[in-house]
Formats: structure tokens, sequence, C-alpha cells
């Protein structure tokens, strides 16, 4: 380690203690030419999580990416957003659980629309719109024909009944 004041290479730890929450140690060293004291921080390297692309591009795995398209898909649908947040923790688990630390957005597409599908049908039909590019009214009623023989998870309103009348 450099001293930060004259550049020399010699220098001895002091204190040595975890800091941000044990994520990095915090040591506190001093220059053994000059004598003056200074703190450095040792964390882990993290890899990158990536995330394959339809067109085989690359990118950097983004959260708030992921939990942009839950929202819209939820949007004023009886969601919670805790369990959106769960479906992001589970996707972020999945990307640095592989071994290149890669995804394809295909993976994480199908995990999420299966998550939906338990959550609410109305957000599934929505991210299932965008994520399959559906091309027509065709395209949609076959998906919401698919779902209603699956079984839909909570697409009704809360607090009304499968028979009740909407006038």
């Amino acid at each position: 380690m450099r001293c930060p004041y004259c550049s020399a290479r010699r220098d001895r730890v002091i204190d040595s203690r975890d800091s941000e929450k044990g994520a990095a140690i915090r040591r506190r060293r001093e220059c053994l030419e000059c004598g003056r004291r200074w703190t450095t921080y040792e964390r882990p390297e993290e890899q990158p999580m990536m995330v394959v692309k339809k067109d085989d591009r690359r990118e950097m795995f983004d959260r708030r990416k992921l939990m942009g398209g839950l929202l819209k898909a939820c949007e004023k649908r009886p969601v919670p957003l805790r369990a959106l947040e769960r479906i992001a923790d589970e996707i972020q688990a999945l990307v640095g659980d592989q071994p290149e630390r890669e995804l394809s957005t295909r993976v994480i597409g199908q995990h999420v629309m299966e998550r939906l599908r338990e959550l609410d049908g109305v957000a599934y039909v929505r991210f299932a719109s965008v994520y399959r590019e559906f091309r027509d009214v065709d395209d949609f009623m076959e998906e919401l024909r698919a779902l209603g023989t699956r079984g839909g998870g909570g697409g009704r309103a809360p607090g009304r009944d499968a028979g009740e009348d909407e006038s």
C-alpha cells in the first residue's frame, strides 16, 4: 500500500475492524517513513451480474429496471410492493447463482410471468403482452383463454364475489 502523503510503500496496520455491516474491513494504517496515518477499506471484488438479451447483447443486470416493469404491470392493482420486491430478490438471486453470473431475458421473463400469474391475473397479462410481444388482439385473447384454463391467480377486484354483478 502506497502512503497517500509521501508515496512510501512501507506502512503498518494499527487497527482493523468490520465496517458497513460486515461487508468491508476498515484498516487504520501508519506510514513507516513519514509517520502519518490514513484509513483504507477492504471489500470483496464483485463480478457484475449480466443479462443476455434476445439479440445476444449483454448488459448489466439492473434491479431498478426489473422493478419498473413489475410496477408497470401491477399499476392500479391490489398487489403489495413487498410481493414485487420478493420477485425482484428471486430474480437477482437467480442471476447471481449462475456460474457465469448471467441469465437470459427469456428465463427472467418466464420466472416473472409465473410469479405474476400466482399474484394477479391482470398484472400477468399486462406483463405477458409486452414480454411476448403480442402482435394483435388474437394473441391477447389466446393468452386470456389459456390463463382461464390454468387458473390465473387473483384477477378479481378485492371484496367481489365471482357471481356478483357490476351494475
